[in-house]
């Protein structure tokens, strides 16, 4: 992977998240060069300097999209606010819970994310799903090509444990489902995006109790084919994907980025500094995506959240895929899960390999061949003749 900053890995990745899922590299340069020195401090150091810096290149872009506005621009101006809500969400992905702007700075680029989708005619939009006595907000976009009337299959992509729909929405998926003739509906889940901060819902390990709400509300949708709903889990969704799909039988196939078989394991080795941590401030992160009062009702929490004894209630296909070189998730659970789907009339494994790139945790390092990869295998399953 691309380390912005050498000696601090959490940092570089979102870093390379923002390079990954359309920023701009001459625009990431000039908010990061500041923040070398800073970077050396460690992880948790220094995050309000980041928060700065990139927020002063987002309101710089505002800035900038206002102008292409005033004269009548406004595919230009949509590009900038869409960069400027990456920007904005980024900076507040690295921010501990607590700190007094981070909700300010995440309604900002719930806002110039809309600004974004509006004035750049994106064939995305954003929806909500009836959950519990409230609702799931999602991006839903349309597969290709789709005539009024028809229906076509659709992927519900599962966030991870610090993701947002937005951020994957503006990844490369946000156009390699579409492309081949499969919608998809980017999910901010409890314990993730607006669930979390808007709405207090955190995470839960029973995963079906907010995937059948979603396929409830799928099956209702009229440009939607019921029996082609298929689900891919993105990092923790590695495990969130796959217990959803033993749960809700409507699913007619699954995949995962990242393998993750057995959270509570990595979050033992965690305590231990084996391996990386995806975001800093990461105790307080987790405690607050799961609604834990402290470390101990964490763990409590975490116990449930692994896969044995689930995977064999999955009876259709199945695509465990993992890069040889994470270092959030070790290998070995991607082989853990893989061997675990005894009943799948289909099960494959990909491993992503230096020579085709993407071996990072769920590729962030170089997402492109990887995701079209698993996007032509999705494609396959639910009967998509683009491909």
């Amino acid at each position: 992977m691309f380390q912005y900053f050498p000696t601090n890995y959490v940092w570089s990745l979102s870093t390379m998240i923002a390079l990954t899922h359309g920023g701009n590299i001459g625009e990431v340069d000039e908010m990061c060069a500041p923040l070398r020195d800073a970077a050396l401090g460690g992880d948790d150091p220094g995050t309000l300097a980041f928060y700065e810096a990139w927020k002063k290149g987002a309101d710089k872009l505002v800035e900038l999209a206002e102008e292409d506005l005033a004269v009548g621009h406004g595919l230009s101006a949509g590009e900038k606010f869409s960069r400027a809500g990456l920007y904005y969400c980024i900076a507040e992905r690295m921010q501990a819970h607590g700190f007094e702007e981070r909700l300010a700075g995440y309604r900002r680029s719930l806002e110039l994310f809309e600004l974004g989708r509006t004035l750049g005619r994106e064939n995305c939009v954003r929806v909500e799903i009836p959950y519990q006595a409230t609702q799931l907000s999602a991006l839903f976009v349309r597969a290709e090509g789709l005539q009024e009337g028809q229906r076509a299959p659709i992927v519900v992509v599962m966030n991870g444990l610090d993701s947002t729909k937005e951020m994957l929405q503006t990844s490369v998926m946000g156009t390699m489902f579409a492309r081949r003739g499969l919608s998809a509906l980017f999910v901010d889940q409890p314990g993730t995006g607006e669930a979390l901060r808007l709405l207090n819902l955190p995470a839960v390990y029973n995963t079906e109790t907010w995937a059948a709400p979603i396929v409830d509300w799928l099956e209702q949708q009229p440009n939607v084919d019921p029996k082609r709903i298929g689900a891919l889990g993105v990092s923790l969704g590695g495990y969130y994907c796959p217990r959803a799909v033993a749960f809700e039988p409507r699913f007619a196939c699954g995949a995962v980025w990242g393998a993750n078989h057995d959270w509570r394991e990595v979050q033992q080795a965690r305590l231990k500094r084996e391996g990386e941590n995806p975001v800093p401030h990461y105790w307080k992160h987790v405690q607050w995506v799961f609604g834990a009062k402290d470390m101990d009702d964490f763990f409590d929490k975490a116990s449930h959240m692994h896969l044995n004894g689930v995977l064999d209630k999955i009876r259709v296909p199945f695509l465990v895929t993992h890069g040889e070189n994470d270092r959030q998730i070790p290998l070995k659970y991607a082989h853990q899960t893989f061997d675990q789907l005894t009943n799948c009339p289909k099960k494959d494994l990909f491993i992503f390999t230096a020579r085709g790139g993407g071996v990072e945790h769920s590729s962030l390092d170089n997402p492109l061949n990887a995701g079209n990869q698993i996007a032509d295998w999705l494609a396959m399953q639910l009967g998509s003749t683009v491909v």
